[in-house]
Order: C-alpha cells, then structure tokens, then sequence
C-alpha cells in the first residue's frame, strides 16, 4: 500500500506547503494594518452573567448546569436558600432574606435594586476566589461571599448593550488573574504576578495544610454569618496579589516625612519598584506610540503629594470625589516610570487628555483609558448605569472623530468583582484564569452582530496589541488563549 501511493519529494514538499498555507489563520499583515490605532478601555468587577447573563444568542444563564446553579453550604451541602447579602456584617435590608438557591434578577422582584443604585461590595480575593470556582464547578461562590454573588441585571436597557448588539460581544473572555482589580490590571500590561522577596510577614497570607486561606473565626454555615479571610497583600511567597500600594504618587501612603513629595513612604511597605517587561516597553522598543490615561489622575497627584491630611481624590467614594484607586494604575509600580522619567512624563495621561486627543485625532497608536473609581462601575463605590453611559459616550465620541475608520476598541472588565458566573475557567496556571467577564469589541472592521465564541482572556489584548505592531511577545501571554482577530472582518470594500 505504501508503495503504491509513494510521492515523489517534491510533490510531498509543495503538499506540505499547502498545508501550512491552510492552518495559517486569521487577517494578513496588510489587513492588520488597516487598524491604525487600538484603544483598550478597562471597566470593574462584574461577571459575563452579571451583566451580559440574559443577552439574546449569547452563553447566558439559561445555559448554566444545575451543579453551577445550586450554591453549596461551607460543609459542601446544598444550601437551603441563599445567604443573606451581608453589610458590615448584618444582613441587608435591601434584600429579602431567604432568596431561592438559584440566580436572582437585582433589578426585578422582589428586590427591585435600578441600575442607577450601587450594590454591597462582595469578596474578591486571589485565594477566596479559587475555592469560590471550586474546580470549575462554581458552587461556592455563596458560601464564601454573601447571597449577593447570584445576582444579575436584564441588561437591555444599557447603552453598551446596543453597542454590542452591533458589532462584538466575546462570550468566552477570561480574567487573566484571580482575585481583584490589582493583579488582574498586572495581568493587562505585563501577564505578570509582581514580586516582593522583602514582603512583611504580616502583608502575607496565611493557608492551611490543603493550600486554602485560613479563617479569622470558624462560622460553620455561610447563613450564620459572613466569613472573614486571613488573606494579605501577599502570597506566602512573597508575590503581590492583593493590592499592594504603588511606590510613587498617587498611592494609598503619603509621602516621607521631610522626603521627596512624589514618592510614598518606603517605610510604610508600598509594592517595590518593579522591572518586569510590559507592553509599554515591547512598543517603545517598536517606536510604537503608546499612553495609559487615567481619570482623575493629575487631581490624584495633587492629592497624594500633600504631606497629611485625609485624602480628598484617592480612595475618596464621598459625593463630588472622583474617588481615584491607585491599585488600578498598574504602569505607576515599574522603575522605568518613576517620578521625573521621560517614560512617565510621556506615557502616563490624565483622562482629559484621552478626551482631547479623541477630538483632535492625535490619538497615539495604542491607549488604554481607566475611568476614574466613581464611573467604573465598581460594586459598592457606584452604580452600573453611570459608568455604562460614560463609556458609551466615549464611544460615540470616537465613531464622530477622524479615528473612526482606522480604529478597533476593546471594552472589558478586569475582573469578576465576587459575582458568580456559570461559565468554567479553562486550565491555566497558578495565577489563572478566573471567572468569566464581558468583553466587546468595536470597530467599523469588527463582525457586525457577532457572538465570539473564541477562548479569550486578557493577555488576548496583549496578543492582540503584540500581532497588529509585529512586537516581541510578553513571556506571560497563555499560548491557548485567542488573539481577538476572529472578532473582525477585513473582507468588506468599504466601512458603510
């Protein structure tokens, strides 16, 4: 049989060929280029099923297996209803008490919450969210939060969901990192943990003998009580993954006594400088033009050089505040953008900027926008709905500037923010992936009224940003994550 069908060596060769013509996949370099600039704009802590749960053709909660459904006690039976939603440690009387053990519509009856009104915070830690996904299975998340965690919102009324109705929505996007905002805006420019080997004992977490993190006092049933975890802004090992503070202004710590105003007090332990490689070097060394614009960010300068005093922009949630998160300035932790750089002074924008830059069309060719905290939609700091209109506005604002035509922007979350998802993370590493987050993609090159079903997380971005520049790729990236090209079509004549 072999003998009959032998080919000859060149015919084997120009077969071969073929074949790797034929596994060659996604846009070419030419219709790559077709997208000038890419703008990534970062919003907070909510879960596909959160907001996108109910969205008509996608992986919604219709979908959801009854094991993911069926919230588990802390002693691994099924609960009998789910626990109360919890504030400072008293049920909420927002919520009724005794809501089925199923999800639960936030903004229907019988609680009736709009999207206009902030929710309680929920639990979001790099190892509290690991027992919550409980191997894929994703019935833990009650036991270890509040009841809270089932809820989800009919999104239709949203402005975003009209944008995604038109061009992308990704129903297959991961966070990159479990846990909260820190590690996962890491994860976005860098696919890295950072590292502190002088991390305090204190600042570290504590785990048992199976690896989970251990409890401040032992509440049996998650309906007695919310748990409280002994997880600090380290692992044991010294990596940071729970919000460390930046070493540079705008941080959480004021600065030295007597020292230099731009930095914050190393006596306090903020997050050391950092060296790893990240996207912002990978485009320099490209000559590629890039900017992180962050809301607020010059009022939380001011704010963090002043020498005492309560802070009136970071980490301020009262009314009038803008209420700036240093831990979600993930370029302000590297040495390479320290205080007086060229680097900082180039890169590193407010978002008025990002503003003017839109309307004047001198966007550079890759900008990642952070709203400030009281428009991310963070639970219990603000509402979905106000954060929803402003990055639809900016939206808007692009598709009428000159950049529309050569323009493709990514709006995602960088993380679950403690709310369920039914969806299971697919193997990663120690550090990921976590729960499922939306993701839409926009762009007059985007697919129009497409449900991506791709396997994503957020190193996508960065494989995204990495594929369109012919940049050296970031040691971090997860080889068997999607790049986001199967999210556009270049094969239209013209961008009617």
């Amino acid at each position: 049989m072999l003998r009959r069908f032998r080919v000859a060596p060149a015919l084997w060769l120009s077969v071969l060929l073929a074949g790797c013509a034929v596994l060659e996949t996604g846009p070419s370099r030419e219709d790559l280029a077709k997208i000038e600039h890419i703008v990534v704009i970062y919003a907070e802590n909510r879960s596909f099923d959160n907001l996108y749960g109910l969205f008509p053709r996608a992986n919604g909660i219709s979908n959801a297996t009854t094991e993911s459904i069926t919230q588990l006690d802390r002693d691994g039976r099924p609960l009998p209803y789910l626990p109360p939603v919890w504030k400072k440690g008293k049920p909420d009387p927002a919520f009724p008490t005794r809501l089925p053990n199923a999800p639960f519509r936030i903004d229907a009856p019988p609680v009736n919450m709009p999207l206009s009104e902030p929710t309680e915070d929920l639990v979001h830690l790099f190892y509290a969210h690991q027992e919550q996904i409980a191997g894929g299975r994703n019935n833990m998340f009650a036991a270890l939060s509040s009841g809270l965690v089932m809820g989800h919102y009919d999104g239709s009324k949203l402005r975003m969901w009209e944008w995604a109705r038109e061009y992308v929505l990704a129903d297959n996007f991961f966070q990159a990192a479990f846990g909260g905002s820190f590690l996962n805006h890491q994860w976005l420019i860098c696919a890295c943990t950072p590292l502190n080997p002088s991390a305090p004992a204190a600042s570290r977490s504590r785990l048992d003998e199976n690896g989970r993190v251990r409890r401040r006092e032992h509440i049996a049933s998650a309906l007695d009580g919310p748990l409280w975890f002994l997880e600090g802004e380290y692992s044991p090992d010294g990596y940071a993954v729970n919000g460390a503070q930046p070493p540079y202004q705008p941080s959480d710590i004021r600065p030295p006594a007597g020292g230099d105003a731009r930095y914050a007090d190393s006596a306090r332990h903020p997050l050391p400088p950092q060296a790893a490689k990240t996207i912002g070097d990978a485009l320099s060394a490209k000559n590629i033009s890039w900017a992180w614009y962050a809301g607020a960010w010059n009022a939380a300068l001011a704010d963090g050089m002043q020498p005492s005093g309560r802070h009136e922009v970071i980490y301020a949630a009262r009314s009038g505040s803008p209420n700036f998160q240093p831990h979600h300035q993930p370029f302000n932790y590297y040495a390479r953008f320290a205080p007086g750089s060229t680097d900082r002074a180039r890169h590193l924008k407010d978002g008025e900027e990002f503003f003017e830059a839109i309307d004047k069309g001198t966007l550079p060719q890759v900008a990642f926008y952070k709203p400030a905290g009281h428009l991310n939609q963070h639970p219990g700091y603000t509402d979905v709905l106000s954060g929803d209109e402003h990055v639809a506005e900016l939206l808007e604002r692009i598709r009428k500037s000159p950049l529309w035509p050569k323009t493709a922007i990514i709006i995602t979350y960088d993380e679950n923010g403690g709310f369920w998802d039914h969806a299971a993370p697919p193997k990663g590493d120690r550090w990921g992936p976590g729960t499922r987050i939306p993701t839409i993609v926009v762009s007059p090159w985007a697919k129009k009224g497409h449900i991506d079903s791709t396997l994503y997380d957020t190193t996508s971005i960065l494989k995204f940003i990495t594929r369109r520049f012919g940049l050296e790729p970031l040691p971090g990236v997860r080889p068997n994550m999607g790049d986001l090209t199967n999210a556009f079509d270049f094969s239209r004549q013209s961008l009617h």
